[in-house]
């Protein structure tokens, strides 16, 4: 099907203020973006846009459209990426081009595509988010006050918040102090059996969890996970024998919610922003900002790196050397805030002195 250029129609940026209006072919494409294949009016206007800032470049250039070539658009790459355009944002942009140009190859324009084999720049992978220590401890020590009210005279609230304290605090020590998933976490039961994805061994202070592709661990549960730990069994075992929650509802699960059923990822997720907020962190915490946090400050402290790897069940050391950035960060503000030489000098050097002949 052979389309009639439509009626060059001016593009308008963010502001309102009107923009270059687009080629003719380009025009077309547009057109054919949005009749041949019906693209959603937000996406066709995404290549619109694009396509302004090819002409643009083009101009600047003084070359015809279909006269641009690899070179071309390997400079106006790097014209962009020198102007502080994201990696990201400049494979879009090539998407949008190389969109373009196989539409004019088809079409019988150009030989071949010059944005074909053309990449964006790498973005640097953004660090993992990691508490300090100090705000881990303080999440980590954290307990909520509990009382049935404003007396605390309600006791079936003081025990429903005793033991939602309990299990929450139980959670963080093993999200912190073994490094665990979420996943992992959810899938713990109280002890081994058949059908169990993890288990806690108290008495072996080791917890046993099913990772990513189905591979086992085992990693040490530390001493205040396993008071934190024990102290949870305990109320979890008064809930089975008061009969608030029944065996059969709670079954082998480690942690269970209101209900008596395993919790699940998004229940964690929630408690654990909860608790963060109320134990006066800045910011919300997720589970796996604890998992980061357990890899940077055992780092930091014992700079193995394979010891990390083998406590996260990384199958590939790249993947735990992100921690090694943090842990250059860490050593960079440590460096920052102590070492006499770390900054210049607040005052004027003083002035030389003069000799006399």
């Amino acid at each position: 099907m052979t389309l009639a250029a439509p009626a060059p129609q001016p593009l308008h940026d963010a502001d309102g203020a009107a923009l270059l209006v687009l080629t003719p072919l380009m025009q077309r494409y547009l057109e054919h973006c949005r009749v041949e294949k019906r693209l959603a009016e937000r996406t066709t206007t995404l290549y619109a846009l694009d396509l302004q800032k090819l002409q643009q470049f083009m101009q600047a250039a003084g070359v015809d459209e279909l006269q641009v070539g690899n070179a071309h658009l390997r400079r106006f790459v790097a014209q962009m990426h020198s102007g502080g355009r994201s990696g990201r944002g400049i494979a879009l942009i090539l998407s949008g081009w190389r969109g373009y140009y196989a539409w004019l190859g088809r079409e019988g324009r150009v030989a071949s595509n010059p944005a074909q084999d053309l990449r964006a720049p790498k973005s640097p992978k953004p660090l993992p988010k990691a508490l300090d220590v100090d705000d881990a401890m303080r999440l980590a020590n954290y307990h909520a006050a509990v009382s049935g009210g404003s007396d605390g005279s309600n006791p079936a609230s003081q025990a429903r918040a005793h033991w939602l304290d309990a299990r929450d605090a139980a959670m963080v020590e093993l999200l912190y102090g073994c490094g665990l998933r979420v996943a992992e976490l959810t899938g713990l039961d109280v002890s081994p059996s058949a059908q169990a994805r993890g288990w806690i061994d108290l008495a072996g202070a080791q917890a046993h969890v099913l990772g990513k592709g189905s591979k086992r661990r085992s990693v040490p549960v530390g001493a205040q996970a396993a008071r934190a730990l024990a102290h949870w069994l305990a109320v979890r075992q008064r809930l089975l024998a008061s009969g608030v929650q029944k065996p059969t509802q709670t079954g082998a699960a480690l942690f269970v919610g209101i209900n008596g059923t395993r919790l699940t990822t998004q229940s964690i997720w929630q408690r654990l922003k909860s608790r963060s907020l109320q134990a006066g962190l800045n910011a919300p915490v997720h589970p796996h900002m604890l998992r980061h946090s357990f890899a940077s400050h055992l780092l930091q402290s014992s700079g193995d790196l394979r010891a990390v790897q083998e406590l996260l069940g990384h199958a590939n050391i790249s993947t735990t050397q992100v921690y090694t950035r943090l842990d250059f960060q860490h050593l960079a503000k440590a460096y920052d805030a102590a070492h006499p030489r770390a900054h210049l000098p607040a005052a004027n050097p003083p002035a030389a002195k003069k000799f006399s002949a």
